[in-house]
């Protein structure tokens, strides 16, 4: 999947690393980014806000592992967020960094939070778009989470029951996941991006990495996030919490209190989908906050 003209100037990214042939885009100067995207998006989810951030940092944008066109050896054993966090640090090591700072939304901010916590002294900040961890996310849910977040649970179900129904319908529910996040307007998905992610979302491959991802979140992800309570495991970077306007800023920093010591909260105008609601506050927040001032 070849994305140049979403992303002008940048280079296509393919690299082999941790078992995962990864696709996407690079580009920019600077101190190395990792952007990590969503569902149910593919790189090009960044495609509003990398050309700005571009500018002060070298950002690596991939499509994370079995989505979009980054393509894994084997799906066995299961690609939990501990597995693609370690397939991240191999990418980003066969780029020649080290340590980077991170920003990752929805499912891309659960690898994210799991990638600090398990390879602490890697990455100097990270930002997560929309999410608190999972263990976190399970014990609030209400019937309100459950009807408009459906899919956490369909998608956890055992295998294939969930990969026949994305394959009966994939447009239908992809749109439908547009619209429960608010976006269906062109302003925020664009008909060219809105086919990208149609395209991506009928292939088999993916169907089956997007159950996949789901069903760790709901076994393996949520115990290693419950073995990190107890243990007392903590983020060793700074933290931003940047919440849509339908989520409580101040309930978000007071849980990710209880994972880092360095916590800021702001708050974006629109829904879910802040890189592509709310470009403009996304650059805002994440290039003050990784430029060390203070977000606001």
């Amino acid at each position: 999947m070849r994305t140049p003209g979403f992303f002008p100037g940048f280079d296509h990214l393919d690299v082999d690393a941790g078992g995962v042939r990864f696709a996407g885009v690079v580009g920019g100067v600077g101190p190395p980014l990792l952007l990590l995207h969503g569902y149910p998006e593919t790189h090009i989810a960044w495609r509003k806000v990398a050309p700005a951030l571009a500018r002060d940092h070298t950002l690596i944008i991939p499509d994370l592992p079995g989505y979009g066109a980054s393509r894994t050896q084997t799906m066995v054993p299961r690609w939990t967020k501990r597995r693609v966090g370690a397939a991240l640090v191999a990418l980003m090591r066969a780029l020649g960094h080290e340590r980077f700072a991170l920003a990752g939304h929805d499912r891309g901010a659960r690898a994210g939070y799991r990638l600090v916590l398990d390879h602490p002294g890697v990455v100097s900040q990270f930002a997560s778009l929309t999410v608190v961890p999972t263990v976190d996310a399970m014990a609030a849910v209400d019937y309100d989470f459950a009807r408009k977040a459906y899919h956490w649970f369909l998608f956890a179900q055992r295998a294939d029951l969930p990969e026949r129904l994305l394959a009966a319908a994939p447009d239908a529910i992809l749109d439908h996941a547009i619209a429960v996040m608010n976006a269906n307007s062109d302003s925020v998905i664009e008909p060219a991006a809105r086919d990208a992610y149609h395209r991506a979302f009928r292939d088999p491959a993916v169907q089956h990495a997007i159950c996949e991802d789901y069903r760790a979140a709901l076994d393996e992800d949520l115990a290693h996030d419950q073995a990190d309570c107890t243990a007392g495991r903590r983020l060793d970077c700074p933290v931003l919490v940047l919440c849509s306007s339908a989520q409580n800023v101040t309930e978000r920093i007071a849980i990710w209190k209880a994972w880092a010591d360095d916590v800021t909260g702001i708050i974006t105008t629109g829904d879910h989908l802040q890189p592509e609601d709310r470009p403009e506050e996304v650059i805002a927040a994440l290039a003050s906050f990784f430029s060390g001032t203070t977000p606001g």
